[in-house]
């Protein structure tokens, strides 16, 4: 068993897609139209084209809003990816006008950062040692 597809939900898509690949730098993998408004809409990591999909996932059930809310008034990020440098990540994504609720901190062996997808999530950055 393996992970092969995981999702997101997000206010806006295209602004998502936007902002998942050109200010993260994930490649849209699928983009299938599902009915007027909403699409099955997917990305990767530009290094892994074949791995794991994130699906944008349009946020209309009535019970992601207060959750994401909640979420997000705690400082819990609701996802995490991994990049090899959380401080270099952290300059480049300032430097694109990202928004970060956590500045990049020491846990042990991990460092973290947590930023604001625009989408109406929290994200963290981890880098582990290898």
């Amino acid at each position: 068993m393996r992970i092969h597809l995981t999702s997101l939900f997000v206010d806006d898509q295209a602004k998502a897609l936007q902002f998942y690949t050109e200010v993260l730098g994930f490649v849209k993998k699928h983009d299938v139209p599902l009915g007027e408004k909403h699409r099955w809409l997917t990305v990767v990591a530009s290094d892994e084209p074949g791995g794991t999909e994130l699906l944008l996932e349009p946020a209309g059930h009535p019970a992601v809003k207060p959750y994401r809310d909640a979420l997000v008034q705690d400082g819990i990020p609701l996802a995490q990816f991994a990049v090899d440098d959380v401080h270099a990540e952290y300059e480049r994504l300032r430097g694109l006008g990202v928004r970060f609720t956590q500045e990049p901190l020491a846990m042990g062996p991990v460092t973290t950062a947590v930023f604001d997808d625009t989408c109406g999530n929290l994200i963290q950055i981890a880098t582990q040692p290898k």
